[in-house]
């Protein structure tokens, strides 16, 4: 099942999939939401990202301190940090790196 929004309502964020259909919900008090991919969300509390699937259970997290949240894609995430973009995957494992 595909995520095609996320919707910030009162104190939930509300994740819907590529029908419209509402799958699950998630307290604000989880986190700013970043971004979305195909299966998961990131969101930041305090000093670390945390990853959630579509059934807003929470996947990983990953401390901040590895680099600036920039975009979410697919399955993957990525950060700068330097002259450095690294790429993570859903589960917080790095998978790649290139230059800015």
């Amino acid at each position: 099942m595909a995520i095609s929004d996320v919707q910030i309502k009162g104190s939930y964020y509300y994740i819907y999939d590529e029908n419209g259909k509402k799958i699950s919900s998630l307290s604000t008090t989880n986190g700013e939401l970043l971004d979305f991919g195909t299966d998961f969300l990131i969101l930041e509390k305090g000093s670390y990202y945390y990853t959630y699937n579509e059934d807003a259970k929470k996947i990983n997290s990953l401390s901040t301190t590895n680099g600036d949240f920039r975009n979410a894609s697919g399955n993957s995430f990525n950060l700068k940090k330097g002259s450095y973009i690294y790429t993570y995957d859903k589960n917080c494992k790095k998978t790649g790196s290139r230059t800015a």
